[in-house]
């Protein structure tokens, strides 16, 4: 890595977010459940289209013991096009309607990459983070809403879009790549005047299999930041492929690499199955406190 790069990626460290006047505290790995409203994502792809069906499962999610809910409407999944706003905010709004009117304190992260979503979940369902798959390249409008907004912003990085994502990625060192962008990136949303800002290396989004593990074996070296890290692996094909499984079978998988992300200190783990996520947790946290 340059020598200039390394300089300017030491940030103050920051361990809690602040969720409409309350702190989050990240001292502590946090459990964010994902709930996919979309047809045709990866695992659970239609599952939860009916908004009835969507409050059930953020209900189950919640007594497994999920810190945070994140909502997404539109498929990121390899190969996937973008969707328009107003499809993704017709989708959105019923779910969110039904979650607030049980959970009015629950942290909502809503998963887009589009401005005007991101301004209809924060001011008409007080969405409490807003994670974008593309760190503002797929609507230039994105980083100064998130700047008016004052919301923490979620960060990941990701090689193309999500339709081509996965043709041919090349890196000459993923880790060090993935580094200098945060260095980049960072800096221009800390002069935007956003200062609670998470980074999410991105497994899977323009990686190979190899890319992943190897991010995986080096995912300590993104604590450099001082800024919260946040991974979603569950069911992943990093995982099933490997395996020679599926996704169905990628539960025992997932947990293996779930405990591997916490060691290498990422703060908050994205997952499909909080119940088991939450007893690698307590079992991590346990080790922390008795050997640490």
């Amino acid at each position: 890595m340059p020598e200039n790069i390394a300089k300017d990626t030491f940030f103050s460290k920051n361990r809690s977010l602040n969720c409409r006047g309350r702190l989050l505290n990240l001292e502590t790995p946090k459990i964010m459940g994902v709930l996919n409203v979309t047809p045709d994502s990866f695992f659970d792809g239609g599952a939860y289209n009916d908004p009835t069906a969507a409050l059930h499962r953020v209900r189950e999610m919640v007594n497994e013991g999920a810190d945070i809910i994140d909502i997404g409407a539109a498929s990121s999944r390899p190969g996937a096009g973008l969707m328009e706003s107003g499809e993704e905010i017709a989708r959105l709004e019923p779910v969110l309607q039904l979650v607030r009117d049980e959970f009015p304190d629950l942290i909502l992260s809503v998963d887009t990459y589009s401005a005007d979503v991101a301004k209809m979940v924060v001011t008409h369902f007080e969405a409490d983070i807003i994670n974008d798959i593309s760190a503002g390249a797929l609507d230039p409008e994105m980083i100064p809403m998130v700047s008016k907004l004052n919301v923490p912003y979620i960060v990941m990085h990701m090689k193309g879009v999500p339709g081509d994502m996965q043709d041919n990625p090349v890196y000459h060192n993923v880790t060090d790549e993935i580094i200098q962008y945060f260095s980049r990136k960072v800096h221009l949303l800390h002069n935007k005047g956003i200062s609670d800002v998470l980074l999410d290396p991105g497994f899977g989004f323009g990686k190979t299999m190899d890319h992943s593990y190897e991010q995986l074996g080096q995912i300590s070296a993104f604590q450099m930041f001082g800024l919260p890290v946040v991974a979603g692996v569950s069911r992943k094909s990093m995982i099933y492929k490997l395996l020679e499984s599926s996704s169905e079978e990628a539960l025992n998988g997932t947990t293996a690499v779930h405990m591997l992300l916490l060691q290498g200190g990422v703060n908050i783990i994205r997952v499909h199955d909080v119940r088991e996520a939450k007893e690698a947790v307590t079992i991590f946290n346990q080790s922390v406190r008795k050997f640490r």
